[in-house]
């Protein structure tokens, strides 16, 4: 891999901005502790990909059952009589998000 920044000591790599990256405390692991964008210079998340990703193993999300345990069924009516309960709201997106988003409906 080409990275923009070079190993100056084992444990840190450093370029013209002196950005801080240290090796993990697992194996194989390389920690950056801030936002980290690829194809933007302006990341407003810990990770902001503008472009393609490519994954070629799994992706581990909350919500994904691999990650839960203990999982049992719920009484159906209960959960009909909270959802009626629940607000359902339509909106639009805010025109600068949108545009850095690529979101053309908004």
């Amino acid at each position: 891999h080409n990275f923009p920044f070079q190993a100056s000591n084992p444990g840190q790599f450093d370029n013209d901005s002196d950005v801080l990256w240290q090796r993990g405390h697992v194996p194989d692991t390389t920690v950056y502790h801030g936002r980290v964008g690829i194809n933007t210079d302006a990341p407003d998340e810990a990770l902001v990909v503008c472009g393609n990703a490519k994954v070629m193993g799994r992706v581990m999300h909350p919500s994904d059952s691999r990650a839960k345990q203990n999982i049992w069924e719920v009484d159906t009516n209960e959960q009909l009589r909270r959802i009626t309960q629940m607000r359902l709201v339509e909106y639009d997106y805010k025109p600068e998000f949108a545009s850095v988003m690529g979101i053309k409906n908004t």
